[in-house]
């Protein structure tokens, strides 16, 4: 479903790209339109992810070698409101990669809780080339998560390390400061060190009083309470794009939202293990193709200019020759 939220939303188009592995097999959601929002959504039959893993996965081919947008996708509770899905929608879950100019080339990994995004701290790098990739987030009851990108693991750890939900366990002890003859400067003016004349600073040595870093002892931090439930989600039932996009082109497609993981693991060796290959060969082929055909239009474009200097000069020779004749006539 579209959102009606913008009149001016960008479209989609179902297309497997200028190159794919499969012609039927590898036809996605398009993004058509340079410089747009997009929001669109597909509904299913609510559920909790209580007591299981939560798997995420789908494809995403940035064809268009994408300089700056969105192709992470987003999780929602039954309430949404699917014509008017926006960014200010509510979701549960936001995965998936980001690239904007040079700084930004990540994977999100942004989770709600108690109403409030929390992005992992982890940095997480995506894919910048123009081919079809397979993103994976698995989320367990134990509070552990895993983030793969075509089937190969890029992160892992806790979800209470990671993202910032909670108050931290341990504080700096309110009670204890400093000591006053701390020393924790590194280095020391030497005080051997002769200034010379003009413009002067004393070289540095190392500071034989120098006792580190000091450690502030740590105590329980009272405002800490464990929550073992952050990673479950009651009635999840909407799988949405909700992104923009200066240049248009990436493809989505293979959505899965699964509770099994070698499931997963295998659909996506099925899926996108099957077509990445040939995909890949559709587009080196065409990269030659387009070479030669750039080849043979310089090669036609010099022949001419060749001609051209060609006949220039033959009739140059002409000119003189006539020109000389008429002299010895005269």
């Amino acid at each position: 479903m579209n959102s009606e939220y913008k009149p001016d939303f960008g479209k989609f188009k179902l297309t497997a790209g200028k190159f794919y592995g499969d012609p039927v097999l590898d036809k996605g959601l398009q993004t058509t339109e340079n410089s747009k929002f997009y929001a669109i959504s597909s509904r299913f039959k609510p559920f909790s992810n209580k007591g299981k893993s939560l798997v995420i996965q789908y494809t995403v081919k940035h064809e268009q070698k994408i300089d700056c947008g969105g192709g992470y996708v987003k999780i929602f509770p039954s309430n949404l409101d699917q014509k008017k899905l926006s960014g200010d929608s509510h979701y549960y879950i936001m995965f998936g990669p980001d690239i904007c100019g040079s700084d930004t080339k990540k994977v999100h990994v942004i989770l709600n809780y108690k109403n409030k995004p929390h992005p992992i701290k982890k940095p997480i790098r995506c894919k910048v080339d123009g081919y079809t990739h397979l993103y994976t987030l698995i989320i367990r009851p134990d509070q552990t998560y895993k983030v793969k990108i075509d089937n190969e693991m890029v992160a892992s750890g806790n979800l209470e390390d990671d993202l910032d939900f909670l108050p931290p366990k341990k504080i700096n002890d309110p009670t204890v400061k400093k000591p006053m003859d701390w020393d924790d400067r590194i280095e020391i003016d030497d005080p051997n060190d002769v200034k010379p004349e003009g413009e002067w600073k004393p070289r540095q040595i190392d500071n034989p009083n120098y006792r580190g870093v000091w450690p502030h002892p740590q105590i329980d931090n009272p405002n800490y309470s464990p929550d073992y439930s952050i990673y479950s989600f009651e009635n999840i039932s909407v799988i949405g794009l909700d992104i923009w996009q200066v240049r248009a082109g990436t493809i989505f497609d293979n959505f899965l939202i699964t509770d099994d993981e070698e499931y997963a693991e295998d659909f996506g060796d099925e899926t996108w293990g099957e077509t990445k290959g040939p995909e890949k060969e559709m587009n080196i082929k065409q990269i030659e193709e387009e070479q030669a055909r750039e080849r043979a239009t310089e090669e036609k474009y010099f022949e001419q200019q060749f001609k051209k200097l060609e006949r220039k000069t033959q009739s140059g020779r002409d000119r003189a020759e006539k020109n000389a004749a008429t002299k010895a006539e005269l």
